[in-house]
Parts: structure tokens; C-alpha cells; sequence
């Protein structure tokens, strides 16, 4: 949350395969093979035609002086016996692991101690945080010294997945289940957060729900091991370090035990699944023992959810959205937060509630905003900002409609939406960036031309079918790919 991307909390992924360092090359002998160095010396010598040494950095008795200029070589057969050389020399090996170990204890003491100190850690703090830990080489994207990042992977032939693949209906009826019981469980607590902070507590226990479990997911990895890999050796070693030091601003605190900081593969902690500069901002003490603990307690993890939304800008007393029917001659391709305009206004062009109720008086009057995830091929919805609040949390169109669905579950006993998802998302990402870059051409925007099929995406194809005779969906598919061009 409030970072760049999100991650489930079971593992995916391990690196294997280190190469053991060679041992020390023995002094040069006689009839050894040409090394860069040698060749380096070579080529410079060569090009320079100066008094340098011969090879090896030694003059043979009586010639020290000598120019090189007397010596006639051919650049085009120096360049192809450099070649020819450099392709016969042997890789350098990777450093063992016991060697990254090492300096990872080197890189611990000289380098990020004394930024942690800066930053206001005392050395018993580190020295405490640190005691046992070592990297865990089973964590994805990690670059170790010595070698080079994995090139990115060609996702121009994959599926973009259905959206209704994210509703698994079996999941969410337990999740809706287990959060009733616990609304009346701490239903004082639930009241005293939405007075505080002005969040309902259906939505509060909807994502506690789906970003733990409610707090019974597993969270097996000790955090300040998982963030000093990463930060030591991950392809984004910046961001993790800057998280690294957030953590042990914490542990100087006093919130936590570093034996009880545990989180996800990802560096995400506690039930809520704050990142530590997430936490930093945005943990509460809701209990009131003098520690913002989103481990054990359940009034501070509650009120930390809350506390996050209501910084993000969450209206007190709106909904996050309703779904709705929009009339075939409503166009579909006015999409967006930026399309925004009162409710009463979507209303009067015969947009209503699939429920069939009227939208509340106090929700008609303020903007309202269309969203499409589907298409026509899919539910259909009007969304308050509250929407895009949920966005904040994880920034996902799916995951925002799965919290407003499950928070209406826990709180009115509803069901799964009315509209069925139909049988999108087969394409292949490189057939959705053709489309992409065709509507480019045509002066529409798409947003990001990523092969993903985002509201900008959505919404252009719509208007590019109505205006060429089209029946708009607002959702790329097989039919349009040689029609688009």
C-alpha cells in the first residue's frame, strides 16, 4: 500500500545456481596465456608509439627505453588478434555466497549504520535489529554482487486475465462471512474508528479481510531481513533501503520487537500491510497502551486502516460507488475520474441501480463517475471518490471494486454483482498494444500504451467504434484487431 506495486504473501520464486569463485591465478611464467591487462598495455603501446613497457611490466636486460614506434604493426590485424584473444579469456566468477554474505555484514557495519545513526538509531538498536540475520537468497529479484539484473520479461504474448477471475465467489462468501461475526465482535471499536476517522467499518473490516485474513494469514518472514536483502541486493535497492531505515526507526521506537516485526515476502507489515514508511505515517495507537502495534492488536489495526483512508482523502458519509444499468443508447465511452458529473445527471439519462433502488438523495447531488471494467461485457457502475480512495490502498480497479463489494456484504448481507463478466481478457497483450498505438495514431488518449486495457484504453475504443459505425463495447477483442488500424 502506497507503493508502487503490491504482492501476495506466499512466495514465488527462488535463485539458485551461484558459481563458486576460481581460485588465484599463480604468478606469470613463461608461455602464459595473454591476459586483458596484457592486452591493454598492448593495444595502448601500439597506438601511442611511445617508450612503454613490454608485457608482464618488465624490460628486458639492456633495453629499458627502447620505443615501441620502431615496431611495425597492422591496426586491422591488432584489432582481429584482440578479438580473437578477448573471446578465448574465461568469464569472471560470481562470488560465493559465503563471500556475499561477507560483505553484506561489511555493507551492514560501514555503510548503512551510519546512515541509520543519522537518521536517529541508536547502534544497540541496529546491533539488536541485525543479531542472526542474514540474506535470504530464496526472495525474487535479487542481484547479487558480481552479477547482472534478469533482463525484463516479454510479456508481448501474454493474457491479460478476465476481470471476473478476480471475484472468486467462494472466497469472498467466507471472507463475508468471517467479517459479520467480526463486526459484532468489535463492534464498539468499529463505532468509535468510523466516529474518529469517518470510515464505515464494513469497508475497514473488508480490507483487513482481504490483506490478511482478518489477521490470520501467515506472515512468515522476519521483516528486517527481508528489507536488508532487498536492500543489499534487489533490482530496486534505493526504494528498499529507504524502507529499510523506516523499520529501524521503529524498533528505536519501541513498537515492536524485532522478533515480532514479521511481513510478507515483499517487506509489507502486520495486518493491515503497510509498508514501513506506510507505517510511519499512518499507524495509530488505537488502544491507547502507547504503541501503534499492527501485529497483535486489533483496535490499532482497525484504526490504522481507517486513519490511511481518511488521509487519502475519504468523504465521510459516502459510498464508494452502485452498481448500475446503462442504457444501450448511454454511451460507455465516458469513463473516468476526470468525466466526472452529479449523479443526477448519469440518472437522467436513465442510468439506475441494478438493485432498484434510487441512488440517496444526498449522493445525487455531488459528482459521480462512470466505470466500465468490462466494458458491455461486464458490471457496469456509478463510483464516488471513495472509489479512488480505495485505489490509494492498492492502486487496482479490481481490487477497489472487490473491498466495495465485500464492505457491502459484511455491512447490508448483498450478494455478487448482478452484471455476469463475460468471456473477455483472451487476448494477447501485443494484440492490445497494436490497438493501442493505432488509436495513438488517431490523436486519442490512451494513457499508458502498456497492452492493458485501462479506462483510457477503454473508453477511446468506444469512441472510435461509434464514429466508424460500430456498436460501442469499450473493450478491445478479437473482432476489432483488423478493423483498428
Amino acid at each position: 500500500m502506497d507503493r508502487s506495486t503490491r504482492f501476495p504473501l506466499f512466495l514465488s520464486g527462488t535463485t539458485t545456481g551461484w558459481v563458486t569463485k576460481t581460485p588465484p591465478q599463480s604468478p606469470p611464467t613463461r608461455g602464459r596465456g595473454l591476459t586483458c591487462r596484457d592486452l591493454v598495455a598492448l593495444i595502448g603501446a601500439w597506438r601511442g608509439r611511445r617508450s612503454s613497457p613490454p608485457l608482464w611490466g618488465r624490460w628486458p636486460a639492456g633495453q629499458r627505453g627502447i620505443g615501441w614506434g620502431t615496431v611495425s604493426f597492422s591496426s586491422k590485424l591488432l584489432s582481429a588478434f584482440a578479438l580473437a584473444t578477448l573471446t578465448t579469456l574465461p568469464a569472471l566468477a560470481a562470488p560465493s555466497r559465503s563471500e556475499v554474505e561477507a560483505q553484506f555484514r561489511s555493507w551492514i557495519s560501514r555503510d548503512l549504520a551510519p546512515e541509520a545513526r543519522k537518521a536517529g538509531v541508536s547502534q544497540a538498536t541496529i546491533d539488536s535489529a541485525f543479531r542472526g540475520i542474514r540474506l535470504n537468497w530464496s526472495l525474487p529479484d535479487l542481484v547479487p554482487p558480481g552479477t547482472t539484473p534478469p533482463k525484463e520479461q516479454d510479456q508481448s504474448q501474454a493474457e491479460f486475465s478476465s476481470p471476473g477471475a478476480y471475484f472468486s465467489e467462494t472466497r469472498l462468501q467466507a471472507l463475508a462471512a468471517t467479517g459479520r461475526m467480526l463486526a459484532e465482535t468489535h463492534a464498539a471499536t468499529l463505532r468509535q474508528v468510523e466516529r474518529t476517522y469517518g470510515v464505515p467499518g464494513a469497508v475497514v473490516l473488508a480490507i483487513w479481510g482481504r490483506e490478511t485474513g482478518y489477521g490470520r494469514a501467515k506472515l512468515p518472514y522476519p521483516a528486517i531481513e527481508v528489507l536488508a536483502t532487498k536492500a543489499f541486493m534487489s533490482t530496486r535497492k534505493a526504494m528498499f533501503r529507504a524502507e529499510l531505515i523506516d523499520a529501524l526507526r521503529i524498533l528505536q521506537h519501541g513498537d515492536v520487537a524485532p522478533g515480532r516485526m514479521m511481513g510478507s515476502w515483499a517487506g509489507a507489515l502486520g495486518q493491515p500491510q503497510f509498508m514501513p514508511s506506510s507505517y510511519a505515517r499512518y499507524a495509530v495507537d488505537f488502544d491507547g497502551d502507547g504503541r501503534a502495534d499492527i501485529w497483535d492488536s486489533v483496535p490499532d489495526t482497525l484504526g490504522s486502516i481507517a486513519h490511511y483512508l481518511a488521509l487519502k482523502g475519504w468523504q465521510r458519509g459516502r459510498d464508494w460507488g452502485f452498481e448500475v444499468s446503462i442504457p444501450a443508447a448511454v454511451s460507455c465511452a465516458q469513463e473516468g475520474p476526470d468525466l466526472a458529473k452529479p449523479i443526477a445527471a448519469w440518472a437522467a439519462m436513465g442510468i439506475a441501480r441494478t438493485s432498484g433502488k434510487p441512488f440517496p438523495a444526498h449522493e445525487a447531488r455531488v459528482e459521480g463517475m462512470m466505470l466500465v471494467p468490462a466494458g458491455r461485457h461486464g458490471p457496469e457502475f456509478i463510483v464516488t471518490p471513495n472509489f479512488y480512495v480505495l485505489k490509494e490502498y492498492n492502486n487496482s480497479d479490481l481490487y477497489a471494486l472487490f473491498i466495495g463489494n465485500l464492505a457491502d456484504r459484511i455491512a447490508y448481507g448483498a450478494g455478487a454483482f448482478d452484471g455476469g463478466w463475460g468471456p473477455v481478457g483472451k487476448m494477447r497483450r501485443s494484440d492490445v498494444l497494436a490497438m493501442q498505438t493505432a488509436l495513438q495514431a488517431k490523436g486519442y488518449d490512451v494513457g499508458k500504451a502498456d497492452g492493458l486495457a485501462g479506462f483510457k484504453t477503454r473508453r477511446s475504443l468506444g469512441d472510435w467504434q461509434a464514429k466508424n459505425g460500430f456498436s460501442p463495447t469499450c473493450f478491445p477483442d478479437e473482432g476489432l484487431k483488423a478493423k483498428l488500424r
